[in-house]
């Protein structure tokens, strides 16, 4: 199915008109146009705002996973340590990514379906690990749940771990992220989730700590973060900058900003609450376990009883909607609404929970 009538995919989520407008023009070389260095300027500020940092902030040509890369190549060398805090399938993985790079990796891992909560253990294995680098996920997108970044924020500075990496691609824009207040030096974020653009643009706030550790590792390849460190002053780019991202990242910050934070992060919240009451009321069962935060960007759902992954996506594909299955271990047992960015509106997750209630009868007929 190329275009989705009731599109509920958790990200890339539909284009908002403004986006697609953005798309359209005729934009010229990027390299040698005023014009595009100062939307570059204001879409860094824009992000700074609805991140709320007064860090640097760095935009790269490519889906979300090039800033998660970037990040770890560039401040980790052989042998650094890295704690892990993996409450999910993005959690282990960016323990396995740091890995690759050649990190010395310990995790400290909940079950998919908790969020953290009691903190010792963290803080006992980073008095004992001692760790350059602490890693989360804000969102867990698989499993639809959100930690409590704050708690980290406050270890990472109490412990004096010189770097706090945090994974926000599925909250940012749709959930407060306060990064200068939780410590966070290193926040991914990527256009294609609550910023309602495609999935080719991606961008990460950098700390002063974090850019001297990227100076000292020095690490050169194509998702390097050294040479973005003054770009805004040089006006030169390691490659040639996508103009259309950018301006279609630019007009989903705008968006954002427009209707205002506290509106934006009000609407995903009523609208998850509405999700899963209703879902709930239909019989089904949501992933996160009590006691567990769940995400207002991403509803988490079991699959019904005796009705698998395909013949649900289906039965709802044949009414108009998609949704999103999950992965790793929780691939063909939940599905996945993404009420985030131009999805998280009341009348379309009404319109995708009536279909549900209507799939549902398909394993009876």
């Amino acid at each position: 199915m190329e275009k989705y009538p009731i599109p509920m995919v958790p990200g890339p989520v539909s284009l908002p008109r403004a986006v697609i407008e953005a798309l359209t023009a005729d934009y010229g070389s990027a390299d040698l146009e005023t014009e595009f260095f100062d939307l570059y300027d204001r879409t860094v500020a824009g992000l700074q705002r609805i991140m709320a940092t007064t860090d640097t902030v760095v935009i790269q040509s490519g889906e979300g996973m090039v800033v998660l890369w970037s990040a770890l190549k560039s401040c980790l060398s052989p042998g650094d340590r890295v704690l892990s805090v993996a409450t999910g399938l993005f959690g282990h993985g960016i323990a396995d990514m740091a890995a690759a790079v050649g990190a010395e990796v310990r995790k400290v891992s909940l079950p998919d379906d908790q969020t953290i909560s009691d903190t010792r253990e963290i803080e006992q294995a980073i008095a004992a690990f001692k760790p350059k680098m602490m890693t989360a996920v804000h969102c867990e997108t698989p499993s639809g749940t959100l930690n409590p970044i704050a708690d980290l924020g406050r270890l990472k500075k109490e412990h004096g771990v010189p770097l706090l990496y945090v994974d926000a691609v599925s909250s940012i824009g749709g959930v407060p992220v306060l990064t200068d207040d939780w410590h966070i030096d290193l926040c991914l974020g990527g256009a294609q989730k609550c910023l309602s653009a495609p999935p080719d643009m991606a961008f990460l706030s950098v700390s002063e700590n974090a850019w001297e550790i990227v100076e000292q590792v020095n690490y050169l390849g194509y998702d390097a973060l050294n040479p973005f460190r003054h770009v805004q002053k040089t006006r030169y780019f390691p490659y040639t900058p996508n103009w259309h991202g950018l301006a279609a990242l630019h007009a989903g910050a705008e968006m954002i900003l427009t209707e205002g934070l506290a509106a934006v992060f009000e609407r995903h919240a009523v609208v998850a609450d509405d999700c899963r009451r209703r879902l709930e009321d239909i019989g089904l069962t949501i992933f996160p376990a009590p006691g567990a935060v769940p995400s207002p960007t991403v509803t988490a759902v079991y699959l019904p009883a005796a009705m698998s992954w395909s013949d649900f996506d289906t039965a709802a594909r044949k009414r108009g909607l998609v949704v999103g299955g999950s992965y790793g271990q929780l691939a063909g047992k939940v599905f996945r609404l993404g009420h985030m960015g131009s999805q998280a509106e009341k009348k379309l997750v009404r319109r995708a929970l009536d279909v549900i209630a209507e799939a549902l009868k398909d394993r009876v007929r």
